[in-house]
């Protein structure tokens, strides 16, 4: 449940930034991004997540020198937390360098609008390409309960390192990477490409030559050059590849709306199924396999249908409509499940589908 409450509270800063950002700075907010940016990586790439940590035991049990075996715990901690930032730093740096891991990375770099969604936007497959920096660690024998509580801090700090909030951070820019210095890595200015690759302190940067401070006099402008818009969250995480091997995909990724659909439905849709992601992180490890697999296939569904609804693309309606309307209630009739929490959610998802409709016939 800790971890529950932890994605939880991630959702819930995202919308009280958006809301100071809203309301007090009377900035109006790009839904469609936020959305998108919440849903990018999602069901799938939680589950990629448990294969990475799942990994690390797997090595940690089998292949591990046990080094640090007689090691106070304190003194474990504190290796563990300097040296997995250090392999951040590295992994973070190959990720731009080279071409397969930047068509990773360049999901999360995508994203126009520099604010907490941001840092949780992520490719599906980023687990799967961070294990192998990390495995060093595994060998050396550190535990798989320091490294996930380690990762999750740093995780934490580099999400809070993406807020719009906070413009300089005092003494802390000296030492930690803040979200001034976070900025700038977003930054597609000459002044800020390929700057400040460390996670949470500073000195990987400054040591290796790659630290930069924002300046005053040049704005950072986030995004990447090439990119071409897209909210279909399928094509978002598949299309770096595709483009690897000469595909064009300006054609594949073509955004033409096919009806209206306002930016509030977008949102609470978006909400809702966040929120479906946090039930089933709940039940993980009690569920049953196939329990499991339901779950994540009706969750996983609405995310791609949720990109086609902010594409305004009709058959992200119907999708969405099928999903929550058809596929949610046979499932919960199929597996015999009474939870009321899961069913509050589903019924209001298939009320948000049937709205959804309504609005777009009316437009």
């Amino acid at each position: 449940m800790n971890l529950v409450y932890a994605n939880g509270l991630l959702l819930l800063l995202v919308l009280v930034e958006l809301s100071i950002v809203h309301f007090w700075w009377k900035k109006k907010i790009n839904w469609s991004e936020v959305i998108f940016n919440l849903n990018s990586g999602h069901i799938l790439m939680w589950i990629l997540r448990g294969m990475e940590i799942s990994a690390f035991y797997f090595v940690s049990v089998h292949w591990s020198f046990s080094i640090m075996k007689d090691w106070a715990y304190p003194l474990i901690w504190v290796f563990t937390f300097f040296t997995w930032d250090f392999c951040f730093y590295w992994l973070h740096r190959f990720h731009h360098k080279f071409k397969f891991l930047w068509a990773v990375h360049v999901v999360h770099h995508e994203g126009k609008h520099f604010n907490l969604s941001l840092g949780i936007r992520n490719s599906w497959y980023s687990s799967l390409t961070s294990f192998p920096f990390f495995i060093g660690l595994a060998i050396l024998g550190v535990p798989v309960e320091v490294f996930i509580a380690t990762s999750s801090i740093h995780y934490f700090i580099q999400f809070y390192n993406h807020n719009s909030i906070v413009h300089k951070s005092g003494w802390l820019e000296k030492i930690m990477i803040t979200p001034s210095h976070h900025r700038v890595h977003h930054g597609i200015n000459p002044e800020y490409i390929d700057r400040n690759f460390g996670g949470t302190f500073v000195i990987w940067d400054k040591l290796f030559g790659t630290f930069q401070p924002e300046l005053n006099d040049v704005p950072v402008i986030c995004g990447v050059k090439d990119y071409v818009s897209n909210f279909n969250v399928f094509w978002a995480n598949n299309l770096p590849f595709l483009k690897i091997f000469g595909f064009n995909v300006a054609s594949i990724s073509a955004n033409k709306s096919n009806y209206k659909q306002s930016e509030s439905i977008i949102a609470l849709g978006g909400i809702l199924l966040f929120g479906l992601l946090l039930y089933y992180i709940s039940i993980e490890n009690s569920w049953s396999l196939p329990l499991k697999f339901g779950l994540f296939g009706i969750t996983f569904l609405g995310t791609i249908a949720l990109g086609g609804i902010t594409e305004r693309k009709m058959w992200g309606l119907y999708t969405w409509l099928i999903n929550f309307n058809l596929l949610a209630p046979l499932f919960l009739y199929m597996a015999n499940l009474h939870e009321s929490i899961l069913m509050v959610l589903f019924s209001l998802l298939a009320l948000h589908a049937i709205f959804s409709l309504i609005n777009c016939i009316r437009n």
